[in-house]
């Protein structure tokens, strides 16, 4: 399905990336963690073909470097990190902009009957479809950041690339989130590739993990055999387990 093979990447002359290789499945979710400047988000930005790189990216044994951008679209979706807005649009006029690598006639972007019911349907599985209407300068943190998933949904890609998508979410909708991807792969056969800040998220939510540090590959695999409590010490520099297991005591302490 996807073959990341060797790839180096960065920006202007310096590479932030140094011969990272990986391969997913149809169906599998990848979470990319590691520490802060690590590459997680350069990474993601590599496999969407948004920066130059060397090495290859494969979807389906074919080279991205030979496919045309409209087509990479229709097979790899990218929801990046939130940070400013520079435009106002209605919720279901963002979430339509998912559909125009479909458009038959680009200049004029006519939407089918079947864009407009692959819209509905994104929006309903994030919660958003009443607030269709309402424009998105309107919306809370959390509430964009669901649109945002729903024009992603309704690009309708073989691959979702997802750079920390709990953000800004409260903790209910960050569970919420994760079940639905969870689902939504095994359901539609499809495959997730997350950076993920939170471990436990990760834990979670992934059938393979790949740990970055300094811009190279500590550790690739199924989750239970690619991270060790001294692989998380070297790469976050704490015990990220002991941590954890002290955190847990205090919430069996609550009643």
């Amino acid at each position: 399905m996807l073959k990341v093979n060797n790839i180096s990447a960065g920006y202007g002359d310096i590479d932030v990336l140094h011969g990272i290789s990986f391969e997913l499945k149809k169906g599998e979710k990848l979470a990319i963690i590691g520490p802060n400047g690590c590459g997680k988000t350069t990474l993601l930005r590599t496999i969407a073909n948004l920066i130059p790189f060397r090495g290859d990216i494969l979807i389906d044994d074919v080279s991205i470097k030979k496919m045309k951008r409209k087509d990479v679209a229709k097979k790899i979706a990218l929801l990046s990190q939130m940070t400013q807005m520079y435009f106002s649009y209605s919720v279901l006029d963002t979430v339509m902009m998912g559909r125009f690598s479909y458009t038959k006639n680009s200049l004029l972007k006519v939407f089918s009957k079947e864009d407009k019911d692959v819209v509905e349907k994104s929006l309903k599985a994030v919660h958003m479809f009443d607030m269709k209407d309402k424009d998105i300068s309107e919306l809370s943190g959390g509430q964009l950041q669901r649109v945002f998933l729903a024009k992603v949904l309704a690009q309708d890609p073989d691959i979702i690339l997802l750079d920390e998508p709990t953000n800004h979410l409260d903790l209910s909708y960050q569970i919420e989130l994760i079940d639905y991807l969870k689902e939504w792969s095994k359901k539609e056969n499809r495959s997730i590739v997350a950076v993920l800040h939170d471990i436990n998220h990760a834990l979670f939510f992934s059938d393979k993990v790949l740990v970055l540090n300094n811009g190279v590959t500590e550790s690739y695999g199924k989750v239970k055999e690619a991270i060790s409590s001294s692989l998380l010490k070297k790469v976050y520099e704490m015990d990220v387990v002991s941590y954890m297991k002290r955190s847990l005591r205090e919430w069996e302490a609550l009643s």
